[in-house]
């Protein structure tokens, strides 16, 4: 694979030959980016190229987060009502694509988008709903898992909330 770039998904990009290998991912991806993105301006979807080939996505969103759930040392120095966070809605790498650092790419590209709306907005870190087996990906970067209360089901495997505070990227304070 040559060099990726990470770029905002445009209108005119081909995502039908793209498949990381879950449906929900693939539908999300094939049906519903282009829409959220140009007609309802709900998040933006950010995808690692090589020319016109995708290789992966990363869909982003404003949100807020209430400090309560959060741990101790994120909630250090915070005040303690709803604070404006960058979510993460969903990360997929294309089956073809997998173990090349994709994920990485598309992760950092996202920490970058959370650094600049820090400055330009406001923003104390990065929230994300992981699936089960990308806790690990995510606690590689920092994310902590936060306490809910409400959702869970004994039926299908409910995602983590997990939360970075942008003082624990590196170089940053």
């Amino acid at each position: 694979m040559t060099s990726l770039e990470v770029r905002a998904l445009g209108p005119d990009d081909d995502r039908s030959a793209f498949t990381c290998g879950d449906d929900d991912l693939d539908r999300f991806f094939h049906l519903y980016a282009g829409q959220n993105q140009f007609r309802h301006h709900v998040g933006v979807t950010y995808v690692a190229a090589d020319g016109a080939s995708i290789h992966g996505f990363v869909t982003v969103a404003a949100a807020s987060i209430e400090t309560p759930g959060l741990s101790a040392r994120a909630r250090k120095r915070l005040p303690a009502y709803p604070l404006p966070v960058l979510r993460l809605a969903r990360l997929a790498v294309g089956v073809q694509a997998r173990g090349q650092g994709v994920g990485d790419l598309l992760l950092r590209a996202a920490l970058e988008l959370a650094l600049s709306m820090r400055e330009a907005l406001g923003c104390v870190g990065v929230l994300v709903d992981a699936k089960p087996e990308a806790i690990g990906f995510y606690e590689r970067y920092g994310f902590e898992r936060i306490d809910v209360d409400e959702g869970a089901s004994p039926v299908r495997p409910q995602p983590a909330p997990m939360f970075l505070p942008l003082g624990a990227v590196p170089g940053t304070a």
